[in-house]
């Protein structure tokens, strides 16, 4: 066996030493890759954190981009240490990409229109938005579908597509939103009386913008009554606490101040025919 094993090294050692060195690089290779792939990630996270460069949205595709570039890198120096011929592959693999491309055209139009999300902004991560049937505070816009969280706790995965195709509605982007409050008060009531009360709620009221400043009018004559209208903004982080203890605080100041809220009614003329 050692006789065996003495010639086979005479004769082969050139190989296995070879063989040993290419497997030592690949393995080195991997674990370079590893460690600068982690290292990158680190230096994204550590930046957006001290500078605030990126865009919560935009860490996923960062992270990644990062990893399949270092990764692809690694798969070629490898190829290329075993001696493949990398020149060919990358010639194969760019063939086979056109064609997976055209196989994947929709899914690939997805990772467009999250490139363009992200280059455009019409949302950040936070940001609640409404575009056609869903609704939702965006969580992360991924390579292909965008992950919101509705108000009720729900999880929608949506594409990038549909996303960038329709109107997007940002409920945040601007920092605050008008609330339009409507009371109705009878037609025999005072219309200034109203007013008055209104606007006795919006001096009281801390919480609301003097700039835009707040409005009062009548929006309608309506069948049963005469619908005086509240026109205020709101940062948004006050928005739903305000418009509900606003709404509160009419109704209470309404009737304190001897004001009507109708209810629906209707005038049934009967006519007797003989």
């Amino acid at each position: 066996m050692n006789d065996y094993l003495g010639t086979f090294w005479q004769t082969h050692s050139e190989m296995v030493l070879q063989i040993g060195y290419n497997g030592l690089l690949v393995i080195v290779v991997l674990f370079a890759s590893r460690f600068i792939t982690q290292a990158l990630h680190r230096w994204i996270n550590k930046t957006n954190e001290r500078f605030e460069q990126f865009d919560k949205t935009l860490i996923p595709i960062l992270r990644t981009g990062t990893s399949l570039v270092v990764y692809s890198v690694a798969l070629i120096m490898i190829l290329d240490f075993l001696g493949v011929n990398t020149t060919s592959i990358i010639a194969l693999l760019g063939a086979a990409g056109l064609a997976v491309a055209l196989a994947l055209k929709n899914t690939l139009s997805n990772i467009a229109a999250g490139i363009m999300l992200l280059i455009l902004r019409p949302f950040n991560a936070g940001h609640f938005i409404e575009c056609g049937k869903i609704s939702g505070t965006i969580k992360e816009i991924g390579l292909f579908t965008t992950i919101l969280k509705t108000s009720d706790g729900l999880y929608i995965s949506s594409p990038n597509k549909s996303l960038w195709e329709s109107p997007i509605k940002n409920f945040t982007k601007n920092g605050k939103r008008r609330m339009d409050l409507i009371v109705g008060i009878a037609y025999t009531d005072s219309i200034d009386t109203g007013f008055g009360v209104l606007q006795a709620i919006i001096r009281n009221e801390s919480r609301f913008l003097a700039e835009p400043a707040p409005k009062i009018m009548v929006q309608a004559m309506a069948d049963s009554s005469v619908n005086l209208q509240l026109r205020a903004w709101a940062p948004n982080e006050n928005y739903w606490d305000l418009y509900w203890d606003t709404n509160k605080k009419i109704k209470e100041e309404i009737e304190t101040a001897g004001l009507t809220i109708p209810f629906p009614q209707r005038d049934v003329h009967v006519f007797n025919e003989k």
